[in-house]
């Protein structure tokens, strides 16, 4: 269980803090909930304590685990099959991304960005890049403390090393 405080990142939505653990009446049954702050999509979300695992929700990662990623960021194959077949590269990004796992998420953009460089991307593969991004970005500013804009930067700079 978290606690009042505790930074976590959210699938789809990013790092947000838990402000309150609070028991609520809903539909009749009394249940605890977290209410996190999303500072960087400005929104508070209830989340029932007991579902927070099934949905993803993990602490952030600790500094030297983002540090490794960001320098083994560009290690690992991408599945080819994600240059020819639309639906299998949204369905696969799509259960990356609902996992909650860093590493899953770099993949997604390490992948869509090998993509890139063959083809230009379509809408879903940009929707999907721009959603990996910003939760990537939204826990490199909680684990550094630093701004969107410097977090921004230092993922641009990890990508600028020639993919392989």
């Amino acid at each position: 269980m978290f606690q009042i405080g505790d930074k976590v990142l959210y699938p789809m939505q990013g790092v947000g803090i838990i402000e309150t653990i609070e028991e609520k009446e809903v539909l009749g049954k009394k249940k605890l909930y977290y209410t996190l702050n999303m500072p960087q999509i400005n929104m508070q979300v209830m989340i029932p304590t007991e579902k927070a695992s099934a949905l993803g929700i993990r602490q952030i990662v600790e500094p030297d685990i983002l540090e490794s990623v960001l320098t083994d960021f560009h290690l690992g194959n991408t599945d080819p099959i994600i240059y020819e077949d639309k639906r299998y590269c949204r369905d696969l990004n799509k259960s990356k991304i609902k996992t909650g796992d860093i590493y899953k998420g770099t993949e997604i953009i390490r992948d869509l960005m090998r993509k890139s460089q063959k083809n230009k991307l379509g809408s879903e593969d940009t929707n999907m890049l721009n959603n990996a991004r910003r939760m990537f970005i939204s826990e490199v500013m909680q684990v550094k403390g630093i701004a969107q804009e410097q977090a921004d930067h230092l993922l641009d700079e990890v990508l600028l090393i020639p993919l392989t």
